[in-house]
C-alpha cells in the first residue's frame, strides 16, 4: 500500500493523509475516514521514508548502565510514559557498567539518526565531556550532575546528611558507612561525603574511619558488612549506599545472630521493593526515579523541536522512608 491508495480509498487527498501519519491538523471527517481505511488495511507508513522526508527518526536512545536494576526500570518506565504520549520510540543501550562501551553507544547513537540521547550514567570523564559536545543530537543526563550538561539529578548528598543525622539523634555513636565507588559521583561520592559530613557537624569524628566500599550487589553488601565488623565490632548503626548493599548487610548480621534494630540500626537507599519484603524491612530513601526519567523525557523532546533551553540541572527531592530496621 501507498499513500496515494490510502487516500484513494478514504477519498482524501494525498497531503492529508500526510497529515494524518505526520500529527498534521485535518478534519475530523477526514480523520475518521482515514483512520477506518487504516483499520481495515493494516497500513503503517515505513519508518525510513518518514526518517528521510522529515530527518527525523522518532526514536530516543537510552544508555543505561544495567538492565537488572528496579532503579533502572522506574527511570525507563517514566521515559517511556512521556515518549508514548508523543509518538517517539525507545532505543534501549546496556553498558554492563563498562565505561568504553557507554562512550561508544554515544558515538554510535549519534550516527544512526535517532532524535536524541538519554543518558543514564555512572561516571563522568573528560572523553564523556568530549563525547557529549561533539553530538550532533541533543543529550540530557539522568541521575548525575555533570557541569555543562542538561541533567535531571538527585539530591544524594542531603538525603545521606539527613539520614546519619537521624541515626545520631536516634542515640547511635559508632555509625558505620558501605558505599560503592567514587569515581560514580552520585552513589559513590556524593552519598559517602553527606555521611562524613553529618558526622563532623555532630561531633562524631571518631566514626569517620568506619567506612568501606563495596560494588552494586547483595553478595558485596554481606563481604563488606562482614569486613567491616570485624574490625570496628562497636558498631551500633550502619548506613549502606544502596538498598541492595543493605539487604546484604542485613543477611550476614542475621547470620551472625546481631540483632537489628536492636543492637545495630541499619539504613539503605533506593525503596527497592525488596527492602520493603525483607524481614526487618530496611529503612531507606525514596527518590522520585519515575520523575526523573519523564522529566529528562520531556527536556530531550523540547531540545530536538528546536527549543533554546539554556543548559539546566534540575536537582529532585527525596524522602526519608523509616522501617522496621531502625525502629526501636
Amino acid at each position: 500500500m501507498t499513500i496515494q491508495e490510502i487516500a484513494k480509498l478514504a477519498g482524501v487527498s494525498s497531503a492529508a493523509v500526510s497529515r494524518y501519519f505526520n500529527n498534521g491538523y485535518i478534519s475530523e471527517e477526514k480523520r475518521e475516514a482515514i483512520d477506518k481505511v487504516v483499520k481495515e488495511t493494516g497500513y503503517s507508513p515505513s519508518p525510513s521514508a518518514r526518517t528521510l522526508r522529515t530527518k527525523q527518526s522518532k526514536t530516543i536512545g537510552v544508555i543505561l548502565p544495567t538492565l537488572d536494576s528496579w532503579t533502572m526500570g522506574r527511570i525507563v518506565s517514566g521515559i517511556m510514559q512521556i515518549l508514548d504520549e508523543n509518538g517517539y520510540q525507545l532505543l534501549l543501550a546496556h553498558t554492563g557498567k563498562k565505561q568504553d562501551r557507554e562512550l561508544e553507544y554515544i558515538t554510535m547513537f549519534g550516527r544512526q539518526q535517532v532524535d536524541g540521547i538519554l543518558l543514564l550514567g555512572t561516571e563522568y570523564t573528560g572523553k564523556h565531556k568530549e563525547r557529549i559536545r561533539a553530538s550532533k543530537v541533543p543529550i540530557v543526563i539522568v541521575g548525575q550532575n555533570f557541569k555543562g550538561c542538561h541533567c535531571i539529578y538527585h539530591d544524594d548528598y542531603q538525603a545521606e546528611y539527613e539520614m546519619t543525622k537521624r541515626l545520631i539523634q536516634l542515640g547511635r555513636s559508632h555509625i558505620g558507612f558501605i558505599g560503592v565507588t567514587f569515581e560514580d559521583p552520585a552513589v559513590g561520592k556524593s552519598r559517602y561525603l553527606g555521611w562524613q559530613d553529618a558526622l563532623s557537624a555532630h561531633h562524631h569524628p571518631h566514626c569517620l574511619d568506619y567506612y568501606i566500599l563495596a560494588d552494586f550487589s547483595i553478595q558485596s553488601g554481606y563481604e563488606k558488612m562482614k569486613e567491616l565488623y570485624q574490625k570496628y565490632p562497636n558498631l551500633d548503626a550502619v548506613v549502606c549506599a544502596t538498598d541492595h548493599i543493605a539487604v546484604g548487610a542485613l543477611h550476614y548480621l542475621k547470620e551472625q545472630n546481631i540483632p537489628v534494630p536492636e543492637r545495630i540500626l541499619l539504613t539503605g537507599q533506593g525503596d527497592s521493593e525488596l527492602a520493603s519484603v525483607i524481614s526487618p524491612s530496611i529503612t531507606t530513601i525514596h527518590y522520585y526515579y519515575k520523575t526523573s526519567g519523564k522529566l529528562a523525557a520531556e527536556m530531550v523532546l523540547k531540545l530536538i523541536a528546536g527549543e533554546q533551553i539554556p543548559v539546566k540541572s534540575i536537582k529532585l527531592s527525596y524522602e526519608i522512608l523509616e522501617k522496621d530496621s531502625t525502629k526501636i
